[in-house]
């Protein structure tokens, strides 16, 4: 087998780098830009440009890799059950599918582009990834998948297996689940391995990962010797929606941190990626519904849950139903504990429960998926390794006066929660407040018993105003600040839209014309009264 240190195998920097076309040098993406910079003259390599050059790239690596086909004889054995295949050197042992169990069918091997140009070495024996495993087994041996798995270490067996590796500039499309705006980012994926085998579990190859890149070469018979190499066999449609999946998980964690929230949908396109076909090692043991994988260059082991595990997802109004039952509940016990007599305790919780369902009814109504029900997924178990994914801050982006500019976005601030808590009380407090103005901020003489009625009606609706608009307000209309060239940045206000202005302009109207006109006088006559009786007191 050849090495994975062997000083005259070419690294990613040579097989995957995108070239200046003037000075040759490695050509790195701006996501601002849109451009691949060359590092060294400045010189701009645009998309169009970078997928041209990695296609002449892949048919040299492709016909190289037909002439040394030549010299090897090789065989391939499909699977009778789950339909996989696997290329092995002729004279190998190979008796049952390591997927399934089900036996192979031998044929002769005649197809070479089915050879990925890249590969990651085995840098473990098979006697050290069955070490690893049993390790693994012993640590976490009250779970029933250990201790099955541990019986059959003997039968973990090497593959290749067939992946992408995905390199180059992304863009999504983000948003809160919860609600508000669609928002446009963009970012760059540096080195995402796709898995492209269909009866495979997906979930389990991924918690394996990841790769150190530093090992990759060019694709050489010889590393396979003693291994068998698994074929790829999704379609094109399926690569590209595991794809987009992959990527909006890696970005979800930023994504949730800039827009504050865990329930983000995240829709990525990734049809400027350059994209070149690898072979990964991997140790691997399936049996009885049981499975387990070990990364053949790092140890990481992840193991699938043998039973399925389920959650269940509830409709908006249930959850305000529930939260207000629990809220109430909370409240009502701790009453009951400290000694509360039983008709303050219904009359407590009842007033609070008002309250509640007001507030979470607001809160919940704003979720902007529908999907309730009950879903099914399997855990996975794996160990954890000092390696980590790289992934790329995207950059967001924002449509102002023609150009999309790079912008950053912040929601909550505690000016903006001050200015919400200031509005909440003033609406509350709005006759007193103008009972001092009016008498001349003379408390003594003060009568908050004048805006009893008001009090009875705003305070109730206070939380529900400060969720439902005080959110709105946030997270519909959140900070934009520009981004310069300098990196200086600029707070951005957006024209109010006139149409918006016009309809309230004309809603007020309404309600100064007939018949409505006399409701409104009513009403500011009461409300007039109001503040004159808690400016002034009761008249004898």
């Amino acid at each position: 087998m050849k090495s994975a240190n062997d000083s005259t195998a070419k690294k990613i920097g040579k097989l995957y780098d995108i070239h200046c076309p003037s000075c040759g040098a490695p050509a790195y993406y701006d996501i601002r830009t849109r451009m691949y910079n060359c590092s060294y003259c400045g010189n701009r390599v645009g998309i169009d440009r970078a997928k041209s050059e990695h296609k002449g790239f892949r048919e040299i690596s492709k016909k190289k890799m037909r002439e040394s086909i030549k010299k090897f004889t090789l065989q391939k054995a499909s699977c009778t059950g789950c339909g996989a295949q696997v290329v092995f050197e002729t004279g190998e042992a190979v008796a049952n599918c390591a997927f399934c169990g089900r036996s192979l069918v031998r044929k002769a091997f005649v197809n070479p582009d089915i050879i990925p140009e890249l590969i990651v070495p085995f840098a473990i024996t098979p006697t050290e990834a069955q070490d690893i495993l049993a390790d693994w087994c012993n640590k976490n041996k009250w779970k029933e998948e250990a201790r099955a798995i541990r019986e059959k270490i003997q039968d973990l067996k090497g593959f290749y297996l067939p992946y992408e590796l995905v390199r180059g500039p992304v863009s999504c499309s983000v948003f809160r689940i919860e609600g508000g705006s669609v928002y446009d980012c963009g970012g760059f994926i540096d080195e995402v391995f796709v898995n492209c085998s269909k009866k495979l579990d997906n979930q389990l190859l991924d918690a394996m990962e990841p790769y150190n890149l530093d090992e990759l070469q060019e694709f050489d018979f010889s590393y396979i010797a003693g291994h068998q190499v698994k074929t790829g066999d999704i379609s094109e449609d399926e690569l590209i929606r595991r794809i987009d999946v992959e990527v909006g998980e890696d970005y979800k964690p930023v994504i949730q941190k800039t827009l504050e929230t865990k329930a983000v949908g995240v829709n990525v396109s990734c049809k400027n990626v350059l994209r070149m076909p690898v072979l990964l090692p991997v140790y691997y043991l399936a049996f009885d519904g049981y499975m387990a994988a070990v990364n053949g260059q790092t140890g990481r082991v992840s193991v699938r849950a043998c039973k399925d595990s389920k959650y269940l997802i509830l409709p908006w109004f249930l959850k305000a139903i529930l939260a207000t039952i629990a809220g109430t509940s909370g409240v009502a016990l701790g009453m009951f504990l400290f000694g509360a007599e039983q008709d303050l305790i219904l009359g407590a919780s009842g007033c609070l429960a008002l309250v509640l369902v007001f507030v979470f009814f607001a809160a919940y109504s704003q979720q902007r998926e529908e999907t309730y029900g009950l879903e099914t997924y399997r855990k996975v178990f794996h160990s954890k390794t000092e390696l980590k994914k790289p992934v790329t801050k995207p950059v967001f982006f924002m449509n102002i006066a023609g150009k999309m500019q790079e912008v950053e976005i912040r929601f909550t601030s505690v000016l903006r929660v001050i200015r919400a808590l200031a509005i909440t009380f003033g609406v509350v407090f709005l006759p007193v407040i103008l009972a001092l103005i009016i008498n001349g901020f003379n408390f003594s003489i003060l009568n908050l018993g004048g805006s009893a009625v008001w009090f009875c009606i705003a305070v109730p609706l206070a939380p529900v105003f400060l969720i439902k608009y005080g959110r709105m307000d946030i997270y519909d209309n959140p900070w934009i600040y520009m981004i310069g060239e300098n990196g200086q940045k600029r707070r951005y206000k957006p024209k109010r839209d006139r149409a918006d202005l016009d309809v309230t302009i004309d809603f007020i109207k309404e309600w100064f014309k007939p018949p409505l006109l006399w409701l409104t006088l009513f009403i500011l006559f009461l409300f007039g009264t109001m503040v004159y009786l808690t400016a002034f007191g009761w008249v004898e």
